[in-house]
Order: structure tokens, then C-alpha cells, then sequence
């Protein structure tokens, strides 16, 4: 996913550049153009990869300086870029998919997709945000509390 996410800033005109910020809070930032990902704050793979597709989220969803969270059209703009991210790194279908693969719980999910613990926590979140207990993906229903995925008799 890492790799496809890099193709897709490309093809975007989006460069990814690492840099180190002063401050381990700031993961990430995207700025005209730039993804620049805190090299500092960063330990993962996997985690690098849930910051640069939040941070195309902001491309794709966000206009401009939104570092001021304490306004509201600020902060849904945030979510907006995080909801982008989350269904992007963890659709329905990759949830079905995992299942299908003999998944069995969080940490095995979010390896599977190659994203943080935390990060799949809060797409699980969005989802039921979303859609309430569960909603059909193909063949399947997939709930959300608790997490679980069952298939539909044909």
C-alpha cells in the first residue's frame, strides 16, 4: 500500500519529503503540493503509511491552512482527510477480504492491512459513525461493535 500511495502522490503532482520537525507530535503535513512527514516522530512502516494517506486526504479534501484546530469548519476539514484515509487504507471489501484470509481479531486485521492498531480503532469508529451497527458489503454484513464480518446464505 505504502507504494501505491507514493504512485498516487506522483501522479498527483504531490512530492513526499521527510524532514525533521522540532516537535514529535506533528506527524505530518501537507503544504502546496508537499507531503512532509516528521522522520523524527515516525517508527513505522505502517505507520508512515496511515500519515501519508491522511496527508492525501488533505490534498484531495482540504484547501487552505487548517493548523488551527480550535475553529469548526477547521476541524471538519481535518476529519474529511481522515475519513478519506481510513476508507482508502481500510475498505469494507479488504475487511471481507481479511476475513475470508482466516483473520480473526483487531490485531490481526490491522496487520493484515498493514495499518496501526490505532488507525484501524478509529476507521472502525468512522464506519459506525457512518453507517450505525453494520451495513452490507457484497456478500457479507460486516459489524462494528463488535468488530465482525458474516457472510450471507445465497
Amino acid at each position: 500500500m505504502f507504494k501505491s500511495l507514493l504512485a498516487e502522490a506522483e501522479k498527483n503532482g504531490v512530492q513526499v519529503v521527510e524532514h525533521v520537525f522540532n516537535s514529535r507530535k506533528l506527524k505530518g503535513l501537507y503544504m502546496d503540493g508537499f507531503i512532509i512527514l516528521n522522520s523524527r516522530a515516525i517508527r513505522t512502516w505502517t505507520e508512515k503509511t496511515c500519515i501519508i494517506a491522511e496527508e492525501l486526504g488533505h490534498y484531495h479534501t482540504s484547501a487552505g491552512n487548517i493548523l488551527d484546530q480550535s475553529t469548526l469548519q477547521n476541524r471538519k476539514q481535518e476529519k474529511r482527510a481522515r475519513n478519506w484515509a481510513y476508507e482508502r487504507l481500510v475498505s469494507l471489501l479488504a475487511i471481507t477480504e481479511a476475513f475470508e484470509h482466516g483473520v480473526q481479531n483487531r490485531y490481526e486485521l490491522a496487520d493484515y492491512l498493514n495499518v496501526t492498531e490505532e488507525f484501524l480503532t478509529e476507521t472502525i469508529d468512522h464506519y459506525q459513525e457512518k453507517y450505525g451497527l453494520c451495513t452490507p458489503a457484497g456478500d457479507y454484513i460486516v459489524y462494528f461493535n463488535p468488530l465482525g464480518v458474516v457472510k450471507l446464505f445465497e
